[in-house]
């Protein structure tokens, strides 16, 4: 198992933080490089410095980026389940992969709000939390009934609606 702190990341830590004067472009890179290497490597249980397939897309959010599993799977050549579930890949194989995630462009704030506006019939800033709900288990990446529980807790008001500009807000931030 792998420390979340290396001493070869510490050292570089430190390394850096001694001085500004120090500091460059190319160490900090050095840096994150590390930091992508970790957390690579705290998701390989084998101790091959290999992870699975499936594995991949929870390492890429570990790391920051939201990719859809279509976005992933794509990015792997469309493997099968069973190739998602026993082929493993090393972390030179990974980080290209992981640039081209980050490349995707990303959902802003007032592109969700607008998708949210379609479905509000009343337009007063709201949707209906079942509606909501619905979508979110319909359309798109579709999501867990679980996974919706958890991401609706506390947002809608006492008349089931949701204010999507809070609710927006609230995703962006999780």
């Amino acid at each position: 198992m792998h420390s979340c702190w290396s001493t070869e990341a510490v050292g570089c830590y430190f390394s850096v933080s001694r001085s500004l004067s120090t500091w460059s472009p190319s160490r900090a890179m050095e840096m994150q490089l590390l930091n992508f290497k970790e957390a690579f490597g705290l998701f390989d249980r084998v101790g091959d410095n290999k992870v699975a397939f499936n594995q991949v897309a929870d390492i890429m959010r570990a790391l920051g980026q939201n990719p859809t599993n279509k976005d992933v799977k794509k990015i792997l050549g469309d493997p099968s389940a069973d190739d998602m579930a026993n082929k493993r890949i090393d972390f030179d194989a990974f980080l290209p992969m992981l640039k081209t995630v980050d490349a995707i462009q990303k959902g802003t704030y007032d592109d969700y709000v607008e998708g949210l506006r379609v479905f509000d019939k009343e337009g007063n800033g709201t949707v209906m939390g079942a509606e909501l709900r619905i979508v979110l288990s319909t359309l798109g990446e579709k999501m867990s009934e679980p996974e919706i529980d958890s991401l609706m807790q506390g947002q809608e008001d006492e008349n089931g609606s949701v204010h999507y500009e809070d609710f927006v807000k609230h995703i962006l931030s999780v």
